[in-house]
């Protein structure tokens, strides 16, 4: 339960942080102090532009375009043959169940993590998807928000540069309260 309020709190803290920014993606930010000037924001990269100016393309390599193919094809988290996007604790997590499955001892994860275990209905989520990356040096997050059957996700993707790729350490539901990395898949 202390793990869930940690989360929570760093989603909350995140948010704080970035609510000019990330006014389409989290609800209205909180109106002016009368009295100061609004400063305009700029929005960050990968984020989806008013609908009536043309979106800006994702940077190839960017934290952002290695989250999206999760998003185009279920499951894809848990297929062996991208694990090269990921590192520890990610990783072992991820490689401690495909030695589950294997053993024949079942199933340790959701088979659709990134989309925060919600019915895959492609429509609703290319319709709804919108991204928020931010980079720290070699850290980086993105996170993620759509709607699915009416139900409002979020989801944190950590990253840490390695070797000048993004690499995915953490995947948590900032809306489910769970995280990759506090899974035991033993």
């Amino acid at each position: 339960m202390a793990r869930c309020r940690l989360l929570a709190l760093a989603a909350v803290c995140l948010l704080t942080a970035s609510s000019a920014t990330a006014q389409g993606l989290f609800g209205a930010p909180p109106a002016n102090v009368p009295g100061e000037a609004a400063e305009p924001a700029t929005p960050p990269v990968g984020w989806p532009p008013p609908s009536d100016a043309p979106a800006a393309p994702i940077q190839p390599g960017s934290p952002t375009a290695v989250v999206r193919p999760f998003y185009g094809q279920v499951g894809l988290e848990l297929d062996p043959a991208e694990r090269s996007h990921f590192i520890d604790p990610a990783k072992s997590v991820l490689d401690k169940s495909d030695a589950l499955r294997k053993s024949g001892q079942g199933e340790c994860l959701d088979p659709n993590m990134a989309l925060d275990n919600a019915d895959y209905d492609k429509g609703e989520i290319d319709k709804s998807l919108k991204t928020l990356e931010a980079i720290n040096g070699d850290q980086a997050k993105v996170i993620v928000a759509f709607v699915v059957a009416g139900n409002a996700h979020r989801l944190e993707w950590k990253f840490r540069k390695v070797d000048g790729d993004w690499k995915i350490t953490d995947l948590l539901s900032v809306t489910g309260e769970w995280a990759l990395s506090q899974y035991q898949c033993e």
